[in-house]
Formats: structure tokens, sequence, C-alpha cells
């Protein structure tokens, strides 16, 4: 079972909202997305420089984006 992300998580609040009609458009989640993302593969790869850990395959695995 994949995890869900920060934004996802933010995305699932602000939308379930009742009391909030505001939604947040698909373009700025996707922008979002992709923004953190890179802010995980980037610290992955900080921290295996010296391991042959590969970023990406560690962010489809935690949430098979």
């Amino acid at each position: 079972m994949t995890k869900q992300t920060a934004v996802e998580w933010l995305v699932e609040q602000v939308n379930a909202d009742c009391l909030n009609s505001t939604f947040i458009r698909k373009e700025l989640i996707e922008e979002a997305l992709e923004r953190e993302k890179k802010e995980l593969t980037a610290m992955c790869d900080i921290g295996s420089r010296n391991d042959a850990i590969d970023s990406e395959k560690v962010y489809q695995n935690r949430y098979g984006k």
C-alpha cells in the first residue's frame, strides 16, 4: 500500500471541508506534487551518496506516483 504525500493529504482536507467551497485548482496540485517529489528525491540523493540507492525508485516505492 502506498503512502499519502503531505500535499495529497492537504488537498484531501481542503476539498473535504464542507464549510469551505474553495477547491485547489488541479494545476496547482500538480505543481505542488512535482515540487514535493523533487525535494524528497533530493534528500534521498544527499543521504545515499555512499549507497547505490536510486531516489526515483525510493519515491515510486513509497508513493507509487
